[in-house]
């Protein structure tokens, strides 16, 4: 707690225990993430405001974010013009990152949250991406995507209902439900979204899917009834398996 304090206040207040600082310190006390309090949350070298309250980015995301962008980047594909899917977008952290670190990029990000999609323009706006390099689109999965891509990332709600107890109540109270679960067994969306994404790929593209550990050998099986060919799955920097990389 007091290492947050002290973020919170050189953050926030540039060291000063002021009036509102105090106040700030009342609401982290009471269990209020201190993300939302400071506003923003640094994501890959990008600056993610958090003002609309989406889901908090989290270090395992930006861990295997930051191995798609290393994989981009030494890949052959490089010097062409990259068409990506960001789907699930939430605060738009992923597709903001990777426009960041690769030039020749473009992104289409998908929400189905109308409030998260003023953040993610909000975002974009403030990591000064160019209008003519991306696309926001208000769309439950693919819904409202008809395009096809060279990489799709996706972080979709996946927490089971029955892991509930094991979430901390400072995310159960203070962080939007609808992106954290997918249902009793928290497959619910990677369901619909493993059925449709490989129709929204371009030759020789790759999926980068988040998930939760105990999920492996399910999403294995939905990869295999949904005929993908080839997969590899990885684990975050806490040796948990975290996503999977789809050909």
């Amino acid at each position: 707690m007091q290492k947050e304090i002290e973020w919170l206040l050189k953050e926030k207040y540039r060291g000063r225990l002021t009036t509102a600082a105090k106040k700030d310190i009342a609401k982290l006390k009471k269990g209020e993430p201190v993300d939302y309090l400071i506003g923003f949350i640094e994501f890959v070298g990008c600056n993610i405001d958090l003002s609309l309250k989406p889901l908090i980015p989290r270090p395992e995301t930006e861990y295997w974010t930051q191995k798609a962008i290393g994989d981009i980047q030494s890949s052959s594909k490089r010097n062409s013009n990259i068409q990506c899917l960001d789907i699930f977008a939430g605060s738009g952290c992923i597709g903001i990152a990777i426009l960041k670190h690769i030039q020749k990029s473009n992104v289409d990000f998908a929400e189905k949250d109308k409030r998260f999609v003023r953040q993610v323009l909000f975002n974009l706006k403030k990591n000064n991406i160019l209008k003519k390099r991306f696309t926001v689109v208000c769309s439950d999965i693919f819904d409202g995507i008809s395009g096809k891509y060279n990489y799709i990332f996706a972080n979709p709600p996946y927490v089971a209902q029955k892991r509930r107890k094991s979430v901390q109540n400072s995310v159960l109270k203070y962080e939007p439900q609808g992106a954290l679960f997918a249902g009793k067994d928290g497959l619910k969306y990677i369901k619909g979204f493993l059925k449709e994404a490989r129709h929204h790929l371009l030759g020789n593209g790759r999926i980068y899917l988040e998930f939760d550990s105990p999920q492996k050998k399910e999403i294995a099986n939905l990869l295999k009834k949904f005929e993908y060919k080839t997969w590899n799955f990885h684990k975050d920097q806490y040796n948990r398996w975290r996503f999977v990389v789809i050909t």
